[in-house]
């Protein structure tokens, strides 16, 4: 169940040179502002709406802010030795996270195209280890998932930090940490919410949803901020920068659920708050009958209402990131903006229906995304929302 850097197939992806295979991928949390709900009407409004979940101080977010903001030499600090690699051994590792981002996140990929070389070859190795992470428990081989496979995906983790790579892919990975200035925290909080997902497939209320997508799409923000860089003449602090990308992570991760609910249904799980289920006369009985009634439409309009609020504030930050760096974030954000346009085309059924954006759509939206990524105006959030998208909070 992730996202952010839009990973839509569930195929098989791993290295064979071990017993340990793996596969798919990822995406962000944070603190909010206020959510206020549309003041006219009189059917039940979410207590949830009115705050925005878990603080970032509870998540150690802004000591990881604060390390990755640092600059440091790579060479025996802390005890840390850069790993030497065959050159053409690592240019062999990094062709292959090119080639996995390249099949299965097309369009994020070709966002990745204007960036500098070093910064494209490390966006690709955090997608793959992101997609290998995620897949340990969403893919083929998830019926042998298992507290210890993920224990020892974890020490393999601190390896790559370490400077030692169990693979090729690893290698790209270890290649990366050693190259700009990530935190091992984000990573090991994505393995969490893999065992979130081992262990829950309930959640009472909008707290407790939102730690889950801070833990498996919020951490790939942290992930990917230091990657892209920001820019020079930013209008706004690098903790806001931060906020927003964790902001994205989010507003994909509620995306993906609203998208994936009919799916996740016949699977046992409902990715849905209880209380506010509750709240429209809704149960999980009501989601397992896959019935779109009246009641569903007024719960999915207000959990539309939540994913677009959270797109909305990742905007700012999108514009302040490094200027070859915002192309694939803003296409990110473009198209599952669109998703949830597409379960409303669809009558807000998401119980049979997968809703999705079409592959000529999606092209379509690439100029206009790189529209967007050329400005660091943080006004530009009040351009370009259709009536559908508009919300007023």
């Amino acid at each position: 169940m992730c996202s952010t850097f839009s990973l839509a197939a569930k195929t098989y992806i791993g290295e064979s040179n071990g017993n340990f295979r793996h596969r798919k991928s990822m995406v962000t949390a944070t603190r909010a502002e206020v959510i206020t709900a549309p003041k006219q009407r009189s059917r039940p409004v979410f207590p949830e709406l009115s705050i925005q979940g878990i603080p970032i101080a509870d998540l150690h977010v802004q000591e990881i802010v604060q390390r990755q903001s640092q600059t440091y030499s790579m060479d025996g600090e802390g005890g840390r030795r850069k790993p030497q690699f065959c050159p053409s051994f690592l240019e062999e590792a990094y062709e292959r996270c090119r080639n996995i981002c390249a099949e299965y996140a097309k369009t994020f990929y070709l966002g990745t195209l204007l960036m500098t070389e070093e910064r494209q070859k490390a966006i690709w190795a955090i997608y793959v280890w992101c997609r290998r992470t995620d897949e340990l428990v969403d893919g083929p081989n998830s019926v042998y998932m298992s507290s210890e496979v993920l224990d020892r995906w974890e020490e393999r983790l601190q390896d790559i930090f370490e400077g030692r790579p169990y693979d090729m892919l690893d290698a790209a990975l270890t290649h990366t940490v050693f190259s700009f200035p990530l935190d091992i925290k984000p990573f090991r909080d994505m393995i969490e919410g893999m065992r979130m997902d081992t262990r829950k497939c309930r959640y009472q209320n909008f707290q407790e949803l939102y730690l889950y997508c801070y833990y498996v799409a919020g951490t790939v923000g942290l992930m990917s901020v230091p990657v892209m860089g920001i820019a020079p003449d930013s209008l706004i602090s690098a903790q806001s920068t931060y906020d927003a990308a964790l902001y994205l992570g989010i507003g994909n991760q509620l995306t993906n659920i609203l998208r994936d609910v009919g799916e996740d249904a016949m699977r046992g799980r409902v990715y849905l708050p209880q209380d506010e289920l509750a709240q429209f006369g809704l149960g999980d009985n009501d989601v397992f009958s896959r019935k779109v009634t009246d009641q569903w439409r007024e719960f999915m309009k207000e959990q539309i209402t939540r994913a677009r609020f959270y797109f909305n504030l990742a905007e700012e930050g999108a514009s302040q990131l490094d200027k070859a760096s915002r192309w694939p974030v803003w296409s990110s954000l473009l198209i599952y903006r669109n998703i949830l346009d597409a379960i409303e085309d669809n009558d807000y059924d998401n119980l049979t229906k997968r809703a999705y954006v079409r592959r000529a759509k999606k092209l379509l939206m690439l100029p206009l995304a790189y529209s967007r990524s050329l400005s660091t105006s943080s006004l530009l959030s009040q351009q370009h929302k259709n009536v559908r998208s508009t919300k007023s909070f």
